[in-house]
């Protein structure tokens, strides 16, 4: 049997925890298709995650979905700060069910590093980039000190009261999760965004119970996990997307994020995706599967808890996934920009792998390409 396609259970602190059919998990991808710039899903995110799920990912992630108006990367992505986004999001989860595959949304706060141009061609081409400017709707961005790390409009240094109305936005979000159906959260605390500003002292230069030790830059992460954990359903799980390390002397590396994964699954926290960077410019490695030992070094720390470790980053093909399982590098993988051009990944993954045809994890209706 193909361990990539081998089913595994997800832990949670009361009940049988999440089914998943396979290991594979479709990465959070954002989309910048909410055109009415109102943060509610509609017919793109439905197709999008519903031809993924159909394709056979067992866990698929919507794409980092604002806690907040002001958390979002940019006007154009999908919230879930309200009872109109929550209910938009209830068809879509229902239609991902429908094919087989768990519900997760990756609840985000993107800080500093909010209110920017949608990543999108035509928003290059015309010259668009960084902060959207006021004229366009942008908006004052905040996070846990002033820095110009990013190379946009400068965020306001958050006071004491903001960070824990913040905390409020990220259980609000949850319970609005829960309503909508989704099987999992995961919580985004990587690549630059909110949280991951609070933890690196790259750009958290608070003198507060915020800032300075690794204490105080872990507790607003802790106080998120801990609150969204009590506001989240006993019998579901709750993850975490970690960058792993800032590949920067004097950053956040990946002994920081193996001792703070070790904590915060005494919090309840069992699935862990390992990426990396996100502050200032790379300077990491690249190439195949790079950020693979990062999702290691957490899987080893956390071995006998039954948390479930996935890689990510630069893994496209079927036996490059395969490998990392076997030798346990990784307990799962997540596939990102791979699945961007090819949404039936995982059933190609399965053909490739020696699974029966019959077991192709396929939405019914494609039957017929079995072989």
């Amino acid at each position: 049997m193909s361990k990539l396609f081998e089913p595994v259970s997800l832990w949670a602190p009361q009940g049988p925890g999440l089914h998943l059919r396979n290991r594979t998990v479709l990465a959070p991808m954002c989309q910048y298709s909410v055109n009415a710039k109102d943060g509610v899903p509609h017919a793109w995110h439905l197709a999008h995650l519903g031809a993924r799920a159909g394709g056979g990912f067992g866990l698929v992630f919507t794409e980092a979905t604002a806690v907040s108006p002001e958390g979002r990367i940019s006007d154009q992505d999908t919230g879930i700060w309200n009872d109109a986004q929550a209910g938009a999001w209830v068809g879509i989860v229902d239609f991902l069910h429908s094919q087989g595959a768990a519900a997760g949304i990756q609840l985000a706060h993107a800080g500093g590093k909010a209110s920017t141009y949608a990543w999108l061609p035509e928003q290059a081409s015309s010259g668009h980039r960084g902060s959207i400017t006021a004229e366009h709707g942008g908006w004052e961005t905040l996070g846990p000190s002033e820095t110009t790390i990013f190379g946009l409009d400068t965020p306001r240094a958050m006071s004491v009261g903001e960070i824990h109305a913040s905390v409020r936005d990220w259980v609000d979000a949850a319970k609005r999760a829960e309503a909508a159906g989704f099987d999992i959260i995961q919580i985004h605390a990587a690549h630059g965004y909110l949280i991951h500003q609070f933890l690196s002292p790259l750009t958290n230069k608070r003198d507060d119970a915020y800032g300075g030790s690794y204490e105080n830059r872990t507790r607003y992460a802790r106080e998120v996990v801990a609150a969204v954990r009590e506001a989240w359903p006993a019998h579901k799980p709750l993850g975490i997307r970690f960058s792993g390390d800032d590949w920067v002397d004097g950053g956040w590396r990946i002994e920081d994020t193996v001792r703070f994964a070790t904590e915060i699954r005494d919090l309840g926290v069992s699935a862990f995706d390992l990426s990396s960077a996100g502050i200032g410019a790379y300077h990491g490695p690249s190439g195949p599967g790079f950020q693979v030992p990062l999702a290691t070094a957490v899987r080893t720390a956390l071995e006998g808890t039954g948390s479930f470790v996935t890689a990510v980053g630069a893994i496209t093909e079927p036996a490059q996934a395969e490998q990392i399982l076997v030798t346990h590098q990784a307990d799962g993988v997540s596939i990102g920009r791979a699945e961007l051009i090819q949404p039936n990944w995982p059933v190609v993954a399965a053909a490739a792998l020696g699974v029966h045809r019959d077991e192709l994890p396929r939405a019914a209706q494609y039957w017929r390409a079995a072989w």
